[in-house]
C-alpha cells in the first residue's frame, strides 16, 4: 500500500494506537508529524528516534488540539519545512467514564471540546492547505460508539463519537470537489496492556469478548493497518466511509 512520499500529520501520535500508526506510515515511507501534548515530548523523542533508525523521517508538534492558536502554529510549521498536508489522522480523544446521571456538565464540554473541537479544528486549519495543494485526506477516529448504543460506554463519550462520525460525512460531501476526502475509522475495545490487565475480571471480560462475533478484541495491528490502506492510494476512491475495526460489534 503506497503512502511513500506523504507527509502525515497524527494527533495523539505519542502514545498509544497513535504511536502504532505512526511506526507502520514511517515504515511504508510517509513522513510522520507527531501531535501531541507538550508533555509527551519525551515519548515523542523516543518514538522519532525509533522510525529514525529505521530510516524513517519524523517531526513532533506540540500541540492542545482544542486551542485554534496551536493549530495554526502547527500548520505553519510544516510549511516551513517544505512539506504538504497529504493526511491529517485526527487520533487523540479522552474518554470520563461517568454515566449520564453521574457526569458534570463542566466534564461533559471537557469531553466535547477534545473529542470534537479538537477535530473540528484539525479540519478547519488544514483544508485551506489541502485545497491549495490540490487535495488531501483527513481521518477521524471515531469508534463502535460511534454507530451504536454500547450499553458498556458511557453516554458522553458515545454522543462524541456519534458526533465525530457525522462530522466525517458532512465533510467528506462538502470537499469532495477539492478532492479531499474524509473517513472515520471506528474500533471496538483494543487489547492494549491496560485492557489485558482488565480481561482478568470475569465480568469485563463477557462483557467485552462476549459481544465480538470473532471472540478476540481489536489490536494496535488491526486498527493501524485499516489507517494505512486508507491513506494509501489504494484506497483513494473511499470517501465519507465509517470503517468499523471490530470483529462484527456492529452486526447487532
Amino acid at each position: 500500500m503506497n503512502v511513500k512520499g506523504k507527509s502525515i500529520l497524527i494527533t495523539g501520535g505519542a502514545g498509544g494506537l497513535g504511536s502504532v500508526m505512526a511506526k507502520l506510515l514511517a515504515k511504508n515511507g510517509a513522513t510522520i508529524f507527531i501531535l501531541d501534548l507538550p508533555v509527551a515530548e519525551k515519548s515523542a523523542s523516543e518514538l522519532i528516534a525509533e522510525i529514525e533508525k529505521e530510516g524513517g523521517e519524523a517531526y513532533f508538534e506540540p500541540i492542545d488540539g482544542t486551542k485554534e492558536e496551536d493549530w495554526k502554529r502547527v500548520v505553519e510549521s510544516v510549511g516551513s519545512k517544505g512539506k504538504k498536508i497529504d493526511v491529517l489522522i485526527n487520533n487523540a480523544g479522552i474518554n470520563i467514564r461517568k454515566p449520564v446521571e453521574e457526569i458534570s456538565m463542566e466534564e461533559w464540554m471537557t469531553m466535547m471540546s477534545v473529542n470534537v473541537g479538537g477535530v473540528f479544528l484539525g479540519i478547519k486549519y488544514t483544508i485551506p492547505v489541502m485545497r491549495k495543494q490540490g487535495g488531501g485526506l483527513i481521518i477521524n477516529t471515531s469508534s463502535v460508539c460511534g454507530l451504536i448504543g454500547h450499553k458498556f460506554t458511557p453516554e458522553a463519550y458515545t454522543a462524541t463519537k456519534g458526533a465525530v462520525t457525522m462530522l466525517t460525512k458532512a465533510i467528506a460531501s462538502r470537499y469532495g470537489k477539492d478532492n479531499i476526502r474524509c473517513n472515520s475509522i471506528h474500533p471496538s475495545t483494543v487489547d492494549t496492556p491496560l485492557v489485558h490487565e482488565r480481561l482478568k475480571d470475569p465480568q469485563f471480560a463477557q462483557e467485552r469478548l462476549g459481544e465480538v462475533p470473532l471472540g478476540r478484541l481489536a489490536t494496535a495491528d488491526d486498527v493501524a493497518n485499516t489507517v494505512l490502506f486508507l491513506a494509501s492510494d489504494e484506497a483513494s476512491f473511499i470517501n465519507g466511509a465509517a470503517v468499523p475495526i471490530d470483529g462484527g460489534v456492529t452486526c447487532y
